[in-house]
């Protein structure tokens, strides 16, 4: 057990802010349908098999959250409206928000439509105080999309991401140096941005329920229960992150998968269900000029247990017929099955441009 608390860098801290929009696909809907807003709003599939993509705060309160099968959103919340999600909107509202990122810095790391990291250490406005930039930005944003934004300011990506959370919807806060290890002394390691369920679970059974108690782990003990995790969790412990903000994010898959509209119980019908999503891969592989070497299948079953298995092959795939000879192979190891299959997905991955273009990973674009 150590017997303090290490301080974070104290040589001129970053200025981090993680900009994260308010339930965004439904915020979208709720602007462009007056009928709709102070309602209960998922964007996603009403049909059995659908998912709740987003929920508007007003479903939310009924806790109907994204990903959650839309049967069981409509049982939380028997007036949700869903409608139909419009991606090319979203994305040329994400665009929107972007360009007012690019007048204030050139370190922009999107993690999704909705939301990206920024280092506005040195700003092209050469203001000082990120509490006002992030201020800025998010005025900005409502003048310029009629949304709201929430923003966390830190100085590291990690306490910029968790402090994003702390006053949701139309908020911001700042946690910095002098405060950042307490902060996370005090939370529930479920709580932290980077830990799953399965990981949270496994830190329950070791005895480590908060920050504090993961602070109390040697990195030889992290390493040895979390692998390569064990670094980065012996220092957010500490309130110490040193990733930087990386405007060419590097993408490290390439996924489709599609939820059926009845379980599928034999191979044939299986196969049938993944070639749309191999082509769609594959497509977007081509426009891209990039491949890879492994390919992963996701396989959800009708009482929602999920399996992977992957395959990684000594040289990148170099068509879609390819990737549908392996996906098949791992397809037919899990046949004869029990139970249906309510969902299929193919991802691929280890990421390289193509042969004849050079080696060069793809850069993730908004």
């Amino acid at each position: 057990m150590t017997d303090h608390v290490e301080s974070p860098p104290t040589e001129r801290p970053r200025k981090i802010i993680h900009i994260d929009m308010d339930a965004f696909y439904a915020s979208v809907e709720q602007r462009d349908n007056p009928e709709l807003r102070g309602k209960p709003v998922a964007v996603g599939g009403s049909e059995a098999r659908g998912v709740v993509a987003a929920a508007s705060y007003e479903a939310r309160k009924f806790g109907v959250h994204s990903a959650m099968p839309s049967v069981t959103a409509k049982r939380k919340c028997p007036d949700l409206i869903f409608v139909k999600p419009r991606f090319d909107v979203y994305k040329t509202v994400s665009a929107q928000i972007r360009e007012i990122f690019a007048e204030y810095t050139p370190l922009i790391e999107p993690l999704s439509l909705d939301e990206a990291y920024l280092d506005v250490t040195e700003n092209l406005k050469g203001m000082e105080i990120a509490t006002e930039i992030a201020l800025e930005i998010r005025a900005k944003i409502k003048a310029a999309t009629g949304l709201n934004a929430s923003a966390g300011i830190s100085y590291n990506k990690f306490l910029a991401k968790m402090a994003s959370d702390l006053n949701k919807p139309n908020g911001q806060a700042v946690i910095t140096p002098k405060n950042g290890p307490a902060f996370v002394g005090g939370l529930p390691v479920n709580k932290f941005h980077g830990v799953g369920p399965a990981t949270a679970d496994k830190m329950h059974r070791l005895g480590i329920e908060t920050g504090a108690d993961l602070r109390e782990k040697e990195i030889e003990f992290l390493v040895r229960h979390f692998g390569k995790s064990g670094p980065y969790f012996y220092g957010i412990a500490r309130g110490i992150d040193e990733r930087q903000v990386k405007p060419d994010r590097v993408r490290k898959s390439i996924g489709a998968e599609d939820t059926f509209a009845q379980d599928i119980h034999t191979y044939d019908p299986a196969v049938d269900g993944l070639k749309p999503l191999i082509a769609k891969v594959w497509r977007h592989c081509e426009t891209n000029s990039i491949t890879g070497k492994t390919v992963t299948l996701k396989i959800k079953y009708a009482d929602f247990t999920q399996i992977t298995r992957a395959r990684t092959i000594g040289q990148t795939f170099r068509s879609a017929d390819e990737i549908k000879e392996t996906v098949c192979v791992l397809l037919e190891s899990v046949f004869p099955t029990g139970k249906g299959i309510r969902l299929l997905g193919v991802t691929l991955s280890s990421l390289e441009r193509q042969a004849d273009m050079g080696i060069e990973q793809l850069a993730l674009k908004l």
